[in-house]
């Protein structure tokens, strides 16, 4: 009888996390495509959401004022950071080839992350932070987020998607500092060199952006950040990865030379 009501059990969480998914996946999707006012508001609601859930695991841990407000302070700088870039990625000079390349990227990380990790197993990466992560994980991680970029630049090559709409032509190569660089004109080889290193740099700040919020919760001794997405946790759960990619980009961008 116990096996029976586990494996109900488990078949109604499943139900409720693909209800969750389906509707997560319809509000994000639905923003991003009407964009202005819509995505907005959206990243806003999601940003305040992970920032409340951060307030609210700090303070677990975080005991003197001091502490708090930098906590707090903190909070405000990382979450608004990727929120920002959020919104910077999808603004009139850009198509969405460009926001949609890295929230892709970011979750082939986590694909190629599970796939590898399930398949491979191997040593740990730090199973005091996070014990389910491996390093053959990782390089799944790079391969994913690497497949995923590449296929994007050959698409662009081939003309098939637009990065920049026709009204604003050079606006990606002026925002991201490459006015007069090879990038856009390089050969498959070279440009997947360049997909290779990106794909790295997505999977190594992604799954940092993971053990972070995992170490944050394992101090404040919570399972999730939160409870407001049925079957998921918090918005922190569902944004870590994302959002420490998106936080690098944005100082990238910030401090380019």
């Amino acid at each position: 009888m116990e096996g029976a009501d586990r494996k109900a059990k488990g078949a109604s969480d499943l139900g409720v996390r693909a209800a969750s998914a389906v509707v997560m996946v319809a509000l994000a999707g639905g923003a991003l495509w009407l964009g202005g006012p819509v995505w907005i508001a959206f990243v806003c609601a999601v940003a305040v959401g992970v920032l409340w859930e951060w307030v609210r695991m700090s303070r677990r841990f975080a005991t003197e004022p001091m502490a708090r407000g930098l906590w707090n302070f903190g909070g405000m700088f990382y979450v608004g950071i990727g929120a920002a870039m959020l919104l910077f990625l999808r603004n009139p000079a850009f198509t969405l080839a460009p926001l949609l390349t890295v929230v892709t990227g970011v979750i082939a990380v986590d694909v190629g992350a599970y796939f590898a990790g399930r398949t491979f197993g191997g040593p740990k990466i730090a199973p005091a932070i996070s014990p389910s992560k491996t390093w053959a994980g990782l390089v799944g991680g790079c391969v994913g987020a690497t497949a995923v970029l590449f296929g994007a630049a050959m698409l662009w090559r081939a003309g098939s998607i637009d990065v920049e709409p026709v009204t604003s032509p050079g606006a990606l190569r002026s925002c991201f500092g490459m006015d007069r660089c090879w990038y856009f004109d390089a050969s498959p080889v070279a440009l997947f060199a360049i997909c290779l290193m990106t794909g790295i740099f997505f999977a190594v700040a992604a799954q940092a952006g993971d053990f972070f919020e995992s170490w944050m919760k394992r101090r404040a001794g919570v399972k999730d950040s939160g409870s407001l997405i049925p079957g998921h946790g918090g918005f922190f759960d569902r944004v870590d990865g994302l959002l420490a990619v998106l936080f690098l980009l944005a100082l990238m961008i910030l401090f380019k030379p």
